[in-house]
């Protein structure tokens, strides 16, 4: 079975951009967890342009699901937030202060030693890690070498290649990295432009344990209600239960 978190910062850019409080980024929560929803995800940045930690805070004292909160581990106050709120799961992702969006994976030959305290740290707090990685096996390697418990594929560039037409050999990449992962011992989760035209092949790949979604739900919530698109978006996964 492939949960389904709902990422839902774009839910808070729209809250953002009045002071009125709505969309509530709570009710949200509670709309996708009563369509079935298997978990909440939110992705705090230090410039606050969506998901503040007031956000964080009280999704925790209300959320009956899943939470992974994903991020930067460098960047304050994320490491703080994550402490205080102790999230079923931590998404590492290498995103600098100033990107558009997440737009690559870790590289674990830099990185690995600055990574290794934190991913320590977070699994003496009980918090499941994943790191956001793209599909070069010998990066996918370090990271069960470092005691990542999942990895998160990062799925632009196979949504790019659906979009075009020419998706087959990206396909088959993503395949053969979450088979390496599988069999080294670490989850596999995914995400990143994922949405109800590209989901199903992309879940094709046995035993994607969660897909992170965010951009593309809400959009198509704007068409058919924030429920019927959590719902439509299970129709489309593995052994999903409605």
């Amino acid at each position: 079975m492939t949960n389904l978190s709902v990422n839902l910062n774009k839910v808070a850019l729209l809250r953002n951009t009045r002071n009125l409080g709505i969309p509530s980024v709570v009710n949200a929560a509670q709309i996708c967890i009563d369509a079935g929803a298997s978990g909440i995800t939110v992705h705090p940045r230090p410039d606050e342009r969506h998901i503040k930690p007031s956000d964080v805070y009280e999704l925790a004292e209300m959320l009956s699901v899943e939470f992974n909160i994903e991020g930067n581990p460098f960047q304050p106050p994320f490491m703080e937030i994550v402490r205080q709120v102790n999230p079923t799961q931590c998404t590492l992702v290498p995103d600098a202060p100033n990107t558009f969006t997440s737009d690559c994976g870790w590289d674990l030959v830099r990185d690995r030693e600055k990574l290794i305290p934190i991913i320590n740290e977070l699994k003496s707090l009980g918090i499941r890690v994943s790191l956001f990685m793209d599909t070069d096996p010998n990066q996918i390697q370090i990271a069960k070498k470092i005691g990542s418990d999942r990895i998160e594929l990062y799925t632009e560039p196979y949504a790019t290649a659906f979009r075009h037409g020419n998706v087959e050999s990206v396909f088959q990449q993503y395949a053969a990295a979450a088979r390496q992962a599988q069999a080294i011992g670490l989850g596999v989760n995914a995400g990143h432009d994922l949405n109800l035209q590209n989901l199903a092949k992309f879940c094709s790949i046995p035993n994607i344990l969660e897909v992170s979604i965010g951009h593309a739900l809400i959009a198509d919530a704007l068409d058919m209600g924030l429920s019927t698109a959590v719902k439509e978006y299970l129709k489309v996964l593995p052994e999903s239960k409605i």
